[in-house]
């Protein structure tokens, strides 16, 4: 597919994907915004496609994938500090963290601590924020040892503190 032909597929494809745009973002400015990202992703991408293959299924794909991206980004820059000294409330909801919750929050953090150090530091560093990847580079492991090391701290939180709700 040449490029002009390219060009014109994308043209043709402007009503869907305002129209899908549209039920993404449920707001015109916004929908208006993706398609213009999303027609440049294709675009600069336009290498990547393969001819002889959906064309409409790719850039959906673009547009969706653009629009999670782009919330998950407005969701992170929409985090808040709260005032306490380990920002344990941040984006959290206030149900089941009263007087009447199960466990306090200091009782967590004592069966986190009680974890052995091999789980507990990257289970830290994950409930902080780091990503898998920085996890394992910072503390000189594989990828993979990190995420099971993580998923057995959960584990073992949870066993725990079965009762919790």
């Amino acid at each position: 597919m040449s490029q002009q032909e390219f060009n014109q597929a994308l043209i043709e494809l402007e009503p869907n994907l305002i129209r899908f745009a549209y039920s993404l973002t449920v707001n015109h400015e916004d929908a208006h915004d993706l398609l213009q990202e999303t027609y440049l992703k294709a675009l600069t991408y336009r290498d990547k496609f393969e001819d002889n293959t959906n064309i409409k299924a790719w850039t959906f794909t673009i547009m969706k994938n653009t629009f999670i991206n782009n919330y998950r980004k407005t969701v992170k820059q929409s985090t808040s500090n709260d005032s306490s000294t380990n920002q344990f409330l941040l984006n959290s909801k206030p149900d089941g963290y009263g007087p009447d919750a199960m466990y306090s929050h200091s009782e967590i953090s004592k069966k986190i601590d009680a974890l052995d150090e091999d789980f507990r530091i990257p289970f830290q560093m994950h409930t902080e924020g780091y990503k898998y990847k920085e996890i394992a580079e910072k503390l000189n492991l594989k990828i993979g040892t990190v995420k099971s090391r993580i998923f057995f701290s959960r584990q073992k939180l949870m066993n725990t503190l079965k009762d919790y709700e």
